[in-house]
């Protein structure tokens, strides 16, 4: 390296040019050194704010949803501005979304950390009381995407902190003022270092995997989600992985067409398109294909660029979405409206697109933009097969009148999270939990499912038995034979009658000598 190479500033992972124009402020990096530091102190925190009640945590941690609400319009804006967002959906997705998951486990964290007693044969096993308790797992870190970047980290923050646990957040580096403002948020509400914002890109993410913290709770691409799996296998530490999906609406032939192509437009262009649940490939009955379409494009001609449908939030995610377009319209799709990017912006307009078949790019990799193919099948069978179909696996929906049947197909989607007549909107409910197949990854968020990787089960036995010994403790004599095999027949469901009888006498025999030593 040249002396002169050595005199450069290092190149700043931020944004520094909001995709709606203009400069964005300078963001702080955290120094890869001070991460090691930064966990150890939270480590150090999270010992004493463990040993709080639950109430105490819950009390300290209410007081967020009223900061939240009370900053409203400065978290729409920070959002809006960094990412492209409209303000209108920034109120929707990100400040009121958070007041609910503020609100919902406040109430019932309380419930879900229950001591739990465990049943135990009191003849086998007398005298014994046994008890399940949720334990914070430690320090959790949270590696966050920027699509929904002050919504989503919530949605680990609040259940690891109510449970017992601190966290260390690394926000994207394409959203790092909404992350920041997140810390601004909890800022004087729980002790010095159990909850810190790290600030950085690629590096500092490594940083935190290898560093030693007890979960690592990750949302974003399946490459670097691979790399994270890597990093918490080596240390043998768990990690929860939301990776993104291809999702699928089924539209069928006795769908509500009205009610379908608005919920369809809004599932499919919502952020524009920038969500791991976007409706990304649409199937629809060949009977009603014209009429949805029509209908589809009406609502996507009525949208108004900047108010309903913002910019991509960066160059390279535009330059994708172009990709897949350009080749789906190579290999015969038609571009039924939109289908180009805005001259020296990131927005791309809204686009609608007739495909014939699912071996294109933009019917099988996560495309993440303000795409919607419409694929016409036969009938309900080909659509499960077509949605079933892909490596993702994360939601999916199927509009039709009739909701018994919506049910039954619903259950043979391969998706974690299945809305019948809607979508998507089901990540703004703290008590359904989310979550997918195959490459959309694995782990649990929202629900009081998530607990299961938040928290460590720890059982304690309680035993009130005054004996010498336990029946099945030294010695191994042939009265503990005896009584042994005589139960392994009583408790046999193939056993004759006969058996059993002759097992009871033999138990009855062995048993008294056994209890008194031989």
């Amino acid at each position: 390296m040249t002396a002169a190479a050595t005199d450069l500033a290092p190149v700043s992972p931020f944004a520094t040019e909001s995709p709606l124009g203009g400069a964005l402020t300078e963001v702080r990096a955290t120094p890869v050194d001070e991460i090691p530091a930064i966990v150890a102190r939270a480590r150090a925190a999270q010992k004493e704010w463990s040993e709080r009640t639950v109430e105490e945590r819950v009390r300290t941690l209410r007081r967020l949803k009223d900061r939240v609400l009370d900053a409203a319009a400065r978290i729409a804006s920070v959002v809006s501005r960094e990412i492209g967002k409209p303000e209108t959906e920034a109120w929707s997705a990100e400040v009121l979304g958070t007041a609910d998951v503020v609100d919902y486990w406040c109430a019932s964290i309380d419930e879900h950390l229950a001591e739990m007693t465990v049943s135990i044969d009191p003849i086998a096993y007398p005298k014994k009381r046994g008890t399940i308790t949720r334990e914070p797992r430690g320090v959790i870190a949270v590696i966050a995407p920027w699509n929904f970047p002050f919504a989503l980290p919530f949605r680990t923050i609040v259940p690891a902190l109510l449970a017992g646990n601190a966290v260390v957040l690394k926000p994207s580096e394409i959203a790092p003022r909404s992350g920041a403002l997140i810390g601004d948020m909890i800022a004087g509400l729980v002790p010095d270092d159990l909850f810190a914002v790290v600030q950085g890109g690629g590096d500092i993410g490594g940083a935190l995997c290898t560093a030693d913290v007890d979960l690592v709770a990750f949302t974003g691409s399946v490459a670097t989600g691979r790399k994270v799996a890597r990093a918490c296998a080596e240390r043998l530490v768990p990690c929860a992985l939301e990776l993104g999906g291809k999702d699928a609406a089924i539209v069928l032939a006795d769908a509500d067409l009205d009610r379908a192509a608005n919920g369809v437009v809004w599932g499919a262009l919502t952020n524009a398109g920038q969500n791991c649940a976007s409706i990304e490939r649409v199937y629809v009955e060949r009977s009603i294909e014209a009429a949805f379409t029509e209908k589809v494009l009406a609502v996507v001609r009525s949208l108004k660029p900047g108010d309903d449908v913002g910019p991509m939030a960066t160059a390279r995610q535009c330059t994708i979405v172009r990709e897949h377009v350009n080749d789906a319209r190579a290999k015969g799709a038609k571009i039924l409206v939109g289908g180009e990017a805005g001259a020296g912006t990131h927005a791309f307009a809204p686009t609608v697109l007739s495909v014939t078949s699912d071996d294109l790019v933009i019917m099988r990799d996560e495309t993440f933009g303000p795409v919607i193919p419409i694929a016409v099948v036969e009938n309900a069978d080909e659509a499960i097969a077509r949605a079933n179909a892909s490596r993702f696996g994360l939601t999916a929906s199927v509009w039709t009148s009739d909701i018994a049947r919506g049910a039954r197909i619903a259950r043979k989607l391969r998706a974690g999270v299945v809305t019948v007549n809607n979508h998507a909107f089901t990540g703004a409910l703290p008590s359904a939990p989310w979550s997918g197949y195959g490459e959309s990854g694995y782990g649990i968020t929202n629900s009081p499912l998530a607990l299961d990787v938040l928290t460590r089960p720890r059982f304690v036995l309680l035993d009130r038995n005054r004996s010498s010994r336990e029946l099945w403790w030294y010695p191994y004599t042939p009265a503990l034979r005896t009584v042994l095999s005589s139960m392994a027949i009583l408790r046999s469901g193939t056993s004759t009658l006969m058996a059993k009888l002759h097992a009871v006498w033999d138990l009855v025999r062995a048993m008294p000598k056994r209890l008194g030593g031989g």
